[in-house]
């Protein structure tokens, strides 16, 4: 097995989402171990931190090509990708999603020739969970897991899912997603203040705010809660929040939420929260609930997808759906801090002992060394 350092390209998508904040954390970690490490995207990840030595962002331009009817960027990315394969002598493409990322380093793999990388793709949900129920999708990504040579999952929920869905004869190793918290640069005090939060339960939620986030149902357990007056809702959020401002009128939350979107100040609000509210309708990990309990928060969410096998036995979870229930356990942490402290303690326990970086980062440069090893066998 080789052991590195090794060279490795790193897609992924820029934005607010696991994938992306996953895969930013990871090659900064493997860039911190000796490892050099070339992103690829459509713009610079929201919390890659340039310059760090062994680091190297490359932008790759959305084609807008006057004779095709449709702005591309799978072709764009394979080019670039290919490009800095052969002038950086990448080892491997490690590639955060099938489409479009495994299906770019696929074609990129095709240019390079024989001396091309190896290809590492991991599955952090949507690729199954949507994209894989649609067959205009279904083939493409199953084309891309077939000719990748290591595949991923973050967690045994996902990992099921995608072998349930495309029966794969091929093994998907899970390799679940870790955190490494940063050192906030304002103080809890300074954040609180910001949002004009004084005394009040402060309750975070952050997310893409895709449909599957469910925030119609994150809304009304804030409604639902018989503490209401004493609680303010914190949305980090990485989409639009459009759809829901109906929804926040009809409920009469304006003056109960407080709205940020994409920033990379994220320890900031993790350490000025005093829980975690997610309700999404499937999650296959959950990594805004990761980063919520290595700050010692207590987390309320449904018992959904990975999202078990994230928080283990450190916080109850509800059936999904049960506003009424996850409203009840928010109210036991306002009404009893000496719970929200024991939670939240047993939480950070078991992300440090379970999710930390030293954990995980280890397991994927041995699949590095497996997958490289083959390439010069």
């Amino acid at each position: 097995m080789e052991r590195g350092p090794f060279r490795i390209g790193i897609a992924c998508f820029p934005l607010i989402g696991g994938s992306g904040i996953l895969a930013t954390a990871l090659g900064s970690e493997l860039a911190r171990r000796g490892h050099d490490v070339y992103f690829f995207s459509y713009a610079q990840p929201v919390r890659l931190d340039l310059p760090q030595e062994g680091l190297h962002f490359h932008r790759v331009e959305v084609a807008h090509n006057p004779l095709f009817p449709c702005p591309d960027y799978t072709l764009p990315l394979a080019v670039k990708m290919a490009e800095v394969a052969r002038s950086q002598q990448l080892d491997l493409f490690h590639v955060h999603y099938a489409v479009p990322h495994a299906l770019a380093a696929c074609l990129a793999s095709q240019i390079v020739g024989p001396s091309a990388p190896r290809i590492v793709t991991t599955l952090h949900g949507t690729d199954t969970t949507l994209l894989g129920q649609d067959p205009d999708y279904r083939t493409a990504i199953e084309h891309a897991l077939v000719h990748s040579d290591a595949v991923t999952a973050v967690s045994e929920s996902l990992r099921t899912q995608t072998q349930e869905i495309f029966r794969l004869k091929r093994p998907i190793e899970v390799i679940p997603n870790f955190f490494t918290p940063n050192k906030p640069k304002r103080s809890r005090e300074e954040v609180r203040s910001d949002f004009g939060v004084t005394n009040e339960f402060l309750v975070l939620h952050m997310s893409s705010l895709r449909p599957v986030k469910r925030v119609d149902l994150l809304l009304r357990t804030i409604a639902a809660s018989k503490n209401r007056r004493r609680l303010r809702l914190f949305i980090l959020a990485g989409g639009p929040f459009d759809p829901y401002e109906p929804l926040l009128d009809e409920l009469l939350l304006r003056d109960v939420v407080v709205l940020r979107q994409n920033t990379a100040a994220v320890d900031e609000y993790l350490q000025a929260a005093d829980a975690g509210l997610y309700t999404s309708e499937y999650e296959s990990f959950g990594l805004s609930i990761l980063e919520t309990m290595f700050y010692g928060k207590p987390v309320v969410a449904f018992g959904v997808g990975g999202i078990p096998e994230v928080i283990g036995d450190s916080c109850p979870l509800y059936a999904f759906g049960d506003v009424v229930a996850a409203a009840a356990g928010l109210d036991a942490l306002i009404e009893s801090p000496n719970l929200a402290r024991q939670l939240g303690k047993r939480s950070r326990s078991r992300a440090v002992e379970t999710f930390s970086a030293d954990r995980i980062v280890p397991r994927y440069e041995a699949l590095y060394g497996h997958v490289v090893a083959a390439r010069y066998a």
